[in-house]
């Protein structure tokens, strides 16, 4: 296995010169009509299609997996695909003039308007068939879009500060376009230090937007990190990371952070958004569920917290089951085993195994499955985590191969859902994401109790029977936070980014698919064919047509 190259820092010198560049070149971007931005998107589509397959065999590098293996697969289905989806989704926004068609809006009855943005053509239907995606939008608010397109307000442009995750290649650069479509403003990206080797890729990916000028990017640790957030300049920061990260760049670390933070006076004065991680929950409604739909609810659970080796911000960290369910233990039984026969993975993370061992500290009687290998960490099950207020499993996220189960004292359906929606917003911190299970009888025996439910969860992005990283991957939902958290408890983050229809006020993105489906789901960790799905639906997005389904639809049955 070849070892990730490094990337030595950036000079502070050459940062200055790369700032003084892009504040050149702001007033120029701002200027640039929809459709010349769409036209330096598209090239982009072509130049990252050309370094895709050096793209994933980087990353692989990075984490430690070998070339051919379900990883690679990975480094394509949340790489490759999803970046090129949002060049292809903003491209054709843009195209028309910052207002692309909505398939279709509707109010519910208390007002509130809701958008659907999945699926746009028949090819969506045949892709993912049964898949919807909605975004609600916020109490009060129109489904409008593309507001910088409608109107010309005088603070447009300016430089924003992309501070890139180190878990998904597809981050860093989808933050980017963000800001560059939504935003206006002009980037430079820092790479984290645990993926920079992806960065000189990333550079060719995007090479069209380096040449016009509206991107920088930059290597280093938190010295280049602070010189750029603190920077005269720098008109915003994006932070992909943790909330302590956040906090330290708004209010400063150590205890002069906390005094700062206690009194309410920031450090800097500039726009902070952000996607800061969560405990997700994976709520299970109790029904009756069939052998089959255990089996396959199992393997999904399973691939939410395997999937990336743990290290994402939407991974399964809590199953929330009804205690007086019949197949609870069963189906508990079923997820260990999933998980067991999953091979473990290098834990590629610097603070994995201290944050493993700080878990399994607190939950000493924490059962270990796999067979780990040097450099690698055991998919670990705490036990003993408790439904209650303070419990430190649900309010510290493990950001590593850990999750727990958690029981309701509940048995029906409905006295499951009236417990679940109230502790999810209540006891599980953050809002970024959070997974509903349930069957088609249960939830039609629900009625409007379970849109109800739906309504009051309070997490930016919903997934019904499926895993929310299907939320992240369709690129055309909104992903970030719920609206609301104050910069003195940021938890889960603020703003949203990806949204490929523009939505100006989203509030939530709701994504539903089937109970269950075949062939099996990309997202699965068990998926026996993913890599060449990953490759073949990498060259579909680059420019859908009918033509190329025939090679997706191969290798996804071959799943």
């Amino acid at each position: 296995m070849v070892a990730a190259p490094t990337v030595p820092a950036t000079e502070i010198a050459t940062v200055d010169a790369m700032l003084a560049e892009l504040k050149a070149a702001a007033p120029r971007w701002v200027a640039l009509s929809p459709a010349e931005r769409a036209a330096l998107l598209r090239e982009c589509m072509q130049t990252t299609l050309a370094v895709a397959d050096r793209w994933a065999e980087t990353a692989c590098a990075v984490k430690g997996y070998a070339l051919g293996s379900n990883g690679h697969g990975e480094e394509y289905l949340g790489g490759t695909v999803p970046t090129m989806r949002n060049l292809r989704l903003f491209a054709e926004a843009l195209e028309a003039g910052g207002q692309p068609k909505l398939p279709k809006t509707w109010q519910r009855p208390d007002g509130q308007w809701v958008a659907r943005v999945f699926p746009q053509s028949l090819l969506d239907q045949a892709m993912l068939g049964g898949v919807t995606c909605d975004i609600w939008i916020e109490p009060g608010q129109q489904p409008t879009q593309g507001r910088i397109y409608r109107e010309k307000a005088a603070d447009r442009g300016g430089i924003s500060v992309v501070l890139g995750a180190g878990n998904q290649s597809s981050i860093p650069p989808m933050d980017v376009l963000y800001k560059l479509v939504v935003d206006d403003e002009v980037c430079i990206l820092k790479m984290n230090p645990v993926n920079e080797a992806l960065g000189p890729v990333i550079e060719e990916a995007l090479a069209p937007l380096i040449r016009f000028g509206a991107l920088r990017v930059c290597y280093g640790g938190i010295d280049v990190g602070k010189h750029l957030t603190d920077h005269p300049d720098v008109k915003s920061i994006h932070i992909t990371g943790s909330a302590a990260a956040h906090d330290a760049i708004l209010w400063g670390p150590g205890a002069e952070g906390e005094e700062r933070k206690k009194a309410g006076t920031p450090r800097i004065d500039k726009e902070i958004t952000s996607e800061l991680g969560c405990v997700s929950p994976v709520l299970v409604v109790p029904g009756e569920w069939t052998d089959t739909e255990l089996d396959f609810q199992a393997r999904q659970v399973a691939s939410m917290l395997a999937y990336n080796c743990g290290f994402n911000c939407n991974g399964a960290r809590l199953i929330v089951v009804a205690s007086g369910w019949p197949q609870r233990a069963r189906f508990e039984e079923l997820v260990k085993a999933k998980l067991a026969a999953t091979p473990t993975r290098r834990a590629y993370y610097p603070t994995a195994q201290a944050t493993w061992d700080r878990f399994v500290g607190k939950y000493p009687e924490a059962t270990k499955l796999g067979t780990p290998a040097e450099g690698e960490l055991p998919w670990t099950v705490l036990e003993g985590v408790v439904a209650r207020h303070g419990e430190y499993a649900l309010e510290n996220e493990p950001w590593c191969g850990i999750f727990s189960f958690v029981q309701l004292e509940a048995t029906t359906a409905a006295e499951y859902v009236a417990k679940a929606v109230p502790f999810a917003n209540d006891e599980c911190w953050g809002t970024l994401s959070i997974n509903v299970l349930v069957d088609p009888r249960t939830e039609k025996a629900l009625g409007d109790a379970f849109d109800k439910a739906i309504a009051d969860l309070r997490y930016g992005g919903i997934g019904i029977n499926c895993w929310t990283g299907l939320n992240y991957g369709l690129v055309n939902a909104t992903w970030g936070a719920f609206p609301g958290h104050p910069p003195t408890d940021i938890q889960s983050g603020k703003g949203v980014v990806h949204n490929g229809l523009l939505l100006d006020h989203p509030q939530k993105s709701v994504v539903r698919a089937p109970f269950t489906s075949s062939p099996t789901p990309a997202w699965f960790t068990d998926h026996k064919n993913n890599l060449a799905l990953g490759q073949a639906l990498t060259r579909l997005e680059s420019g859908p047509g009918w033509l190329k389904l025939p090679s997706v639809a191969i290798a996804a049955f071959k799943g």
